[in-house]
């Protein structure tokens, strides 16, 4: 650790520079050990303990969440936010935890956090080449021409001059399939279907990249480990 204890710890959204102040008056950050840790210590984050516990991940941290739909991706907007799903303290982060990209208030499904600001931007970048795949339901039945326009590459969304890369269509259902994108545009799932005079009435995310749910039920979230930061990529 390059910095001195007090600002990491805040730095990590333990609190405010007196709120962590206060604990190392109070003697609650300790080595693991058990030995008492002042302000100005410059020790590895593996072996801080605070009130006994070890510390929340350091700096680098990626969290994959299943974003539940009326969730919005903000820190700032009315109703709840995907912030309220973590602890607390990852909202005082600093830097801050960002959601990678942006998934409406209405979508449910995979959501990425980090606060890797390199991280973010290569997931992010058109080079990535990242698939995304959403489940969509449908107000009416599909046409069954859909598939082909989808994967056309001709497609143009309203408002834009430049058409959509090609995107593969499943169909599931009457009125549900899986679709699998190559881009990311702003409410791109959803303006597609409008274009070829449907409605999305809910739409979930399933996977990016190599990544999918693992399991995890609406609202839950985990930590993601190097291995799947690999796996992200398809390494």
């Amino acid at each position: 650790m390059k910095v001195k204890l007090l600002r990491y710890l805040a730095n990590l959204g333990y609190g405010t520079r007196r709120d962590v102040e206060w604990m190392l008056r109070e003697g609650r950050v300790t080595d693991a050990d058990g030995e008492v840790l002042y302000g100005d210590d410059k020790v590895p984050h593996e072996v801080i303990r605070i009130d006994g516990e070890p510390l929340d991940p350091a700096p680098g941290m990626v969290v994959l969440l299943n974003k539940p739909t009326g969730v919005t991706c903000s820190t700032k907007d009315q109703g709840r936010l995907v912030y309220d799903l973590l602890p607390e303290r990852f909202a005082r982060r600093a830097p801050n935890l960002s959601t990678v990209g942006r998934l409406d208030r209405d979508t449910s499904g995979l959501l990425l956090l980090t606060d890797d600001g390199q991280l973010l931007h290569r997931i992010t970048s058109p080079k990535s080449g990242l698939d995304k795949i959403y489940e969509a339901t449908l107000a009416q039945d599909l046409r069954g021409d859909e598939g082909a326009i989808f994967a056309s590459g001709e497609l143009m969304l309203e408002g834009e001059h430049k058409p959509l890369l090609p995107a593969e269509l499943e169909v599931t259902g009457p009125r549900t399939a899986r679709l699998t994108l190559h881009e990311g545009r702003y409410h791109q799932v959803r303006r597609m279907f409008a274009a070829v005079g449907n409605h999305v009435e809910a739409l979930h995310r399933a996977h990016v990249g190599g990544l999918d749910l693992d399991g995890l039920e609406p609202g839950q979230w985990k930590l993601l480990q190097p291995a799947d930061i690999e796996r992200l990529f398809g390494r």
